[in-house]
């Protein structure tokens, strides 16, 4: 049941990162989830926006805020098509977001690549999951620069 649900917001995520892919960004999508419901969604804005920051964990987050009237979601999952860049790592640390769920891995940005003896970026308290539609995210990125070039 959990790993269904998982999916499901996974499929959200994704629907956020083709609203990024149609309008020309790296296809990025990521969902806010408190007790079963979207509090907040956001996709890759950074050439619309002309602002680097603009990644979609960034902006799901700034929306969940606010929604919220919190600067932390320790009772929060996020779910986001591509593992987190070191930048969002440190807004989600900060965040104390309580589960982060992760597609695509990313072997160019991804925190993973800058782990120092298998040390997490994240809040102690802050679980993750990986590899949730891992294909269905990982062909929407390829799918992207594939067209780039």
């Amino acid at each position: 049941m959990l790993s269904e649900s998982h999916e499901y917001f996974m499929q959200q995520a994704l629907k956020e990162a083709q609203l990024a892919f149609d309008s020309d960004e790296v296809p990025v999508g990521a969902v806010v989830v408190m007790n079963n419901k979207i509090i907040a969604r956001g996709h890759n804005q950074v050439e619309l926006l002309n602002d680097s920051t603009a990644h979609a964990e960034i902006l799901a987050l700034t929306s969940a805020y606010s929604s919220m009237g919190s600067k932390y979601l320790p009772d929060a999952t996020l779910y986001v098509t591509l593992e987190p860049c070191l930048m969002c790592c440190g807004a989600l640390y900060w965040g104390k977001i309580g589960r982060i769920v992760y597609g695509a891995s990313d072997e160019k940005n991804g925190f993973h690549k800058h782990l120092i003896a298998n040390h997490s970026p994240f809040h102690p308290k802050t679980e993750v999951i990986s590899s949730v539609l891992r294909d269905e995210c990982a062909w929407l990125m390829k799918n992207f620069f594939q067209q780039k070039r």
